[in-house]
């Protein structure tokens, strides 16, 4: 072996005994496992609940703009009706005043067509 190799390999070796000298924590798998799995499960739960809350809260928005397009074009059946309503009561108090009477017959009039105007 060369001076290179062999000196190499005493500083590898040197390296491991400062590294064995440091006490590194053991880590227990199983439980960092476990507790990982726990809180998979925990936010697979929490997605699921909150994709209820969403669900939920579109189907009440939806509730809620049908109700409110409902009164809206009931609100414009009224104000039809009540602007008709006071027309024609406006109009029957009118014709009442004007001793108005129901025309029981009616008799057109003959118009010769020699009397009408025409174009050029």
């Amino acid at each position: 072996m060369t001076t290179a190799i062999l000196n190499y390999s005493r500083i590898q070796k040197e390296i491991k005994e400062k590294v064995d000298l440091i006490d590194f924590p053991t880590v227990n798998w199983k439980l960092v496992c476990c507790l990982g799995f726990l809180v998979c499960i925990s936010l697979l739960i929490f997605y699921v609940w909150q994709i209820n809350s969403l669900t939920h809260g579109y189907y009440l928005i939806n509730t809620y703009e049908n109700q409110l397009n409902s009164i809206i074009e009931e609100n414009k059946k009224l104000e039809v009706a009540f602007a008709e309503a006071s027309f024609w009561g406006q109009a029957l108090e009118k014709m009442q005043e004007l001793n108005f009477q129901k025309a029981t017959s009616i008799k057109y009039i003959q118009i010769p067509s020699s009397y009408l105007a025409k174009a050029n």
